[in-house]
């Protein structure tokens, strides 16, 4: 299992459009069992990214699919700033697939 939680800080008036990319971006990608997109309450151009994956390997190949390719793109001119804040190992809780 692989996790990963990332800061994605909008240009403002950006947040919006920005987690509508993302969202409908990253459906049906090998290996996610979860994509989380949320809003940062204290400030109203960040985003946190919550990711689970199957492996490592499995997130690294879905950077090569060609929708998320597509997504990348089209978000980079929205993006002020992206901090991969920690890569975790997830074991378990609400949501988590069972083994």
């Amino acid at each position: 299992m692989y996790g990963l939680i990332a800061k994605i800080t909008a240009l403002t008036g950006k947040r919006e459009e920005l987690i509508e990319k993302l969202i409908k971006g990253t459906a049906g990608m090998p290996g996610c069992f979860s994509y989380l997109v949320t809003q940062d309450l204290a400030d109203e151009n960040a985003l946190w990214v919550t990711e689970v994956w199957d492996s490592v390997a499995s997130h690294d190949a879905s950077l090569l699919l060609p929708s998320v390719k597509d997504t990348i793109a089209q978000v980079k001119p929205m993006v002020a700033g992206f901090e991969k804040i920690v890569a975790t190992n997830p074991v378990g809780g609400i949501g988590f697939p069972s083994a």
